[in-house]
């Protein structure tokens, strides 16, 4: 189930488990802390967490959620001293440790605040960054839906190598904006039509080239741009191209699991999408969203062109008037497939993350 990271008041959330930041003496403080109290019923909570009576940095104890929750699970973030004691491994520890507990009772959701983050001191650009590591690393291997509860604005830099190469990649790809969604009527009839001139003609390349002039010339869409940079990337044969042009979204998409040899739950875990989503992308009418097409190009480490033909089978493209897809984009020609690396990337240059609960 997939990671989001949203702007709200923990609680608010409707998760099965709400993450309170602790002291270790388990008792009510300021912050987020004390919203989780007052929220849960102090009283109640206190005379629960005065029955465990210490946790230690790092760890987490669970209680009843009473009014807040079926669960709450209390975790003592680290205090920063610089990064020289320890911090991104005790803060890591703090969210392995309570997603440990929250599988063990049972919970199929649980929300974090962004831990350590307040009266500890630690960096929120920092703190995100071990969080989402942290987190990522627990879904590859587990199902459960978990939020990330900003509650404030983060200030990040956007400094440093990698954010001046994504940077510098934008901007030397960005053009005027062009709508990247397409008919599905125009679609098909442009397809429907190259692969019948193909089947007509006997010189493959040829009738190739023939192809690409009826889609140049039959729209100026976006799909029509992206199609024939993908029919002229050097990356695939040309006789491969037009033998998979018969393929639906979901026939590709099932042929590249099997040649990969993937199962379908490394699939959804590492597109960072709800496995209710997967099961129905095996239905005769599912039409995808281009979140989730997306997800599972990354999910499946397609090279760009491939990508790009997966994106084309469902009737999108990556648009260069986009930075959200300009931000992915940069990924895979990079071949850095890790989505919550991504998503990372995409919350600190204010875009929509990458993964869905639905479509």
């Amino acid at each position: 189930m997939p990671l989001t990271i949203i702007k709200s008041d923990i609680t608010k959330m409707q998760s099965d488990a709400i993450v309170n930041a602790a002291n270790n003496t388990l008792q009510i403080s300021d912050g987020v802390c004390g919203a989780v109290f007052n929220a849960a019923g102090a009283a109640e909570l206190a005379k629960a967490c005065g029955r465990i009576g210490r946790c230690e940095t790092g760890s987490a104890v669970v209680t009843e959620g009473f009014a807040l929750s079926k669960y709450i699970i209390h975790t003592v973030g680290p205090v920063w001293q610089g990064g020289t004691g320890g911090e991104r491994n005790l803060l890591y520890a703090c969210y392995r440790n309570s997603l440990a507990l929250a599988k063990k009772c049972g919970c199929e959701s649980i929300a974090f605040p962004l831990i350590s983050s307040g009266a500890c001191g630690y960096p929120k650009e920092k703190a995100l960054r071990v969080a989402v590591k942290a987190i990522g690393d627990f879904l590859l291997e587990n199902d459960m839906a978990v939020s990330l509860v900003v509650f404030d604005d983060i200030a990040f830099s956007l400094s440093g190598t990698p954010h001046m190469k994504i940077q510098n990649f934008i901007k030397s790809n960005y053009k005027a904006s062009y709508n990247d969604k397409i008919d599905q009527s125009e679609f098909e009839a442009l397809r429907n039509a190259a692969t019948s001139h193909i089947q007509s003609s006997a010189a493959k390349p040829s009738a190739l080239k023939d192809m690409l002039d009826i889609i140049r010339y039959s729209s100026r869409s976006a799909f029509a741009r992206e199609t024939e940079e993908n029919f002229q990337a050097p990356q695939r044969r040309l006789e491969n191209i037009v033998d998979e042009l018969e393929d639906n979204f979901q026939k590709m998409l099932f042929r590249l699991i099997d040649e990969r040899g993937l199962t379908d739950p490394t699939v959804w875990k590492r597109a960072n999408i709800d496995r209710r989503v997967f099961a129905a992308i095996r239905r005769p009418d599912y039409k995808p969203s281009k979140n989730t097409a997306l997800c599972l190009a990354i999910a499946l480490e397609l090279s760009l062109d491939v990508s790009i033909d997966l994106l084309g089978r469902a009737g999108f493209a990556l648009s260069p008037s986009s930075v959200h897809d300009l931000i992915v984009k940069y990924f895979i020609n990079e071949k850095i497939y890790d989505i919550f690396k991504i998503n990372e990337t995409l919350y600190q240059y204010g875009q929509n993350l990458l993964g869905s609960t639905s479509k």
